[in-house]
C-alpha cells in the first residue's frame, strides 16, 4: 500500500510539493470505481474534500483516506480506487503535459 500520513493545511501541502521538486495540480475527481492499474510516476496526493479508498492488488489491503490525508504514490504499485468524488492537491514528479497516456496503466492481458 502507498505510504499514508497526514498534513496540516494546503500551505503545507504546497510547500512539500515545492520541496520535492514536483508539479502542483488541484483537481476535483468525480465518482470512480476503476479496475486495477498502475502509474509510471511518483506522486504526492493531499486529500482536501471527500474520501478516496485505495485497494492494493497484491496484499488486498484497503485504506480509506479523507481530508488531511497525504498519500505517497509509488510507480508500479498495482491498485484500484473507489470514491463518491473527492478533491485533492497533487504533486506530480513529471509535468502534467509530459505524463504518458493513459495515466492509469492497464495490467497486461493474460492468455
Amino acid at each position: 500500500m502507498p505510504n499514508i500520513s497526514t498534513y496540516k493545511d494546503e500551505g503545507e501541502a504546497y510547500a512539500q510539493i515545492k520541496e520535492a521538486g514536483y508539479h502542483a495540480v488541484e483537481l476535483d475527481f468525480p465518482a470512480v470505481e476503476n479496475d486495477f492499474h498502475w502509474h509510471d510516476f511518483k506522486s504526492l496526493i493531499y486529500i482536501t474534500q471527500g474520501e478516496l479508498t485505495l485497494i492494493e492488488q497484491d496484499s488486498g489491503e484497503t485504506t480509506t483516506c479523507g481530508p488531511g490525508a497525504k498519500i505517497i504514490g509509488t510507480p508500479g504499485l498495482v491498485h484500484r480506487e473507489l470514491s463518491e468524488g473527492y478533491s485533492a492537491i497533487l504533486g506530480l514528479s513529471a509535468a502534467p503535459d509530459a505524463l504518458t497516456q493513459p495515466i492509469d496503466k492497464p495490467l497486461p492481458v493474460r492468455l
